[in-house]
């Protein structure tokens, strides 16, 4: 059991001041408001819900910046996607788990508590197997585990190379799984997460898109879902759409909500690409919607349509995707802005009146918790102590009033604003740095070493 106190505290009805908070077995055991600190007590200054990164592929980290020159013609989402699959062929396990530990702990200094990782390389260059078909995951355990990060996993089934059921090619080799093959995957992963992780720990499922799967093998996974979540890509690239749609005969998101259980459990990454209709359908199904600001930014993607979501009563939350820049505060105020640079207008993303940066970081701590499965998301007995500490003495807030501290966070602040992170109870940030990090970065320095010597 651990004591923690705040001089400022963000409850789900509104700010209080003096709590005192005990964590036990991971969870929020009790809450008390108006009291000094006791001797024992983490004291903290702002307490706020963490945010989970609802959407990682967590080894694009290690070739951030290396695809910003300009090739011949026009760049695009899938110039980029030819790149990643080069990259991604030299890397070995041990580097892959050296990657997802630094991108894990990046996310824990950024304020994250909780990662949603969605996992798509299964095998060697090639398409060989490994002795363990869950080898990979494996790695990404063991990354959890070094970080203390609270894990929602999510092996990919990724069975073709585009709509219509292409052959894989390439860089895909390494992606591709029959669904019988994917079953076994996700029950040797779960099988392994129960016994090696915390109780917080998820393994859901993700069909990687509806371009990758076909209506048969994806009504047949989700045989398989067990009341775990369900993350799929959808309508990141006008392509994309041209392509499923003439493959299906409708457009990804309404052809998703007309032939699959979409409920709250399922998360639609990106969904760039909608009419209206679309938006308000997928706003009522439940499913959260999986926003990445700054990769859609850096692949072109183009703006969500926000505003008629939310209008709606759509559930979202924000992920890191392509993980070239980890920084939670600049993902909400991204999406913000691709809003007014769109709209030409200020102070989108809040139906009717109030607080822009109380809209976004109380409405992505609740999406992202329902996306991920956990009982997070919010600063109430009986919740993960899912849970970060900011320092409202901060230069970028220290001339804010309480009211405006999430405003300030959003729009003005880095994140250096982080003082601690408790991931499932863990507390491991403290002062602004993961308890691991030395040995954390030491490790990632050593392995892309060797990783850029093989390229």
């Amino acid at each position: 059991m651990q004591t923690i106190h705040a001089r400022r505290a963000r409850l789900p009805q509104g700010w209080a001041e003096d709590l005192r908070l005990t964590v036990a077995d991971g969870r929020i055991s009790a809450l008390t408001t108006g009291v000094p600190p006791q001797e024992g007590d983490t004291r903290t200054d702002v307490l706020l819900p963490s945010l989970g990164n609802l959407h990682s592929h967590s080894f694009q980290r290690a070739m951030a910046g290396m695809t910003e020159v300009r090739a011949a013609g026009k760049d695009s989402f899938w110039t980029w996607r030819e790149l990643m699959y080069r990259f991604m062929d030299h890397i070995t396990p041990e580097q892959y788990e050296a990657i997802a530990a630094l991108v894990f702990m990046e996310m824990q200094e950024a304020g994250y508590a909780s990662v949603g990782e969605f996992h798509y390389v299964h095998h060697q260059p090639g398409g060989a197997h490994f002795d363990s078909l869950s080898e990979l995951s494996e790695r990404v355990f063991a990354a959890a585990s070094q970080t203390g990060i609270g894990l929602t996993h999510l092996p990919v089934l990724y069975t073709y190379g585009g709509a219509g059921k292409q052959a894989l090619n390439g860089g895909q080799q390494r992606f591709g799984n029959s669904v019988a093959e994917f079953a076994q995957l996700v029950s040797r992963a779960r099988d392994l997460a129960a016994r090696d992780l915390p109780q917080d720990a998820r393994v859901g499922i993700a069909p990687h898109s509806l371009r990758a799967t076909c209506p048969e093998d994806l009504a047949e996974v989700l045989q398989i879902q067990h009341g775990q979540p369900v993350h799929i890509h959808i309508s990141e690239q006008p392509k994309e759409v041209a392509d499923i749609s003439a493959w299906l005969g409708a457009r990804p998101v309404d052809w998703l909500l007309d032939n699959a259980p979409v409920d709250g459990r399922w998360c639609l990454i990106h969904a760039t690409h909608m009419t209206a209709s679309e938006t308000a359908r997928m706003a009522k199904s439940g499913a959260a919607a999986g926003l990445c600001p700054i990769t859609e930014a850096n692949l072109g993607d183009g703006p969500f349509n926000g505003v008629e979501y939310l209008q709606n009563g759509g559930a979202f939350g924000i992920g890191s995707d392509s993980n070239v820049r980890i920084s939670l505060v600049e993902e909400l105020r991204t999406l913000e802005y691709s809003q007014r640079l769109r709209d030409l207008a200020r102070n989108v993303l809040v139906p009717g009146e109030g607080s822009v940066g109380e809209t976004l970081y109380l409405g992505a701590a609740h999406g992202g918790a329902q996306a991920l499965g956990r009982d997070g998301g919010r600063i109430e007995t009986g919740a993960l102590a899912d849970l970060v500490a900011i320092d409202s003495e901060a230069a970028a807030l220290c001339a804010l009033a309480p009211e405006q501290l999430l405003d300030g966070l959003c729009f003005a602040a880095g994140d250096d604003t982080v003082t601690d992170v408790w991931s499932g109870g863990r507390h491991m940030v403290q002062h602004g740095r993961h308890i691991h990090r030395d040995q954390i970065v030491s490790g990632y320095k050593s392995a892309i070493k060797a990783l850029m010597e093989s390229l």
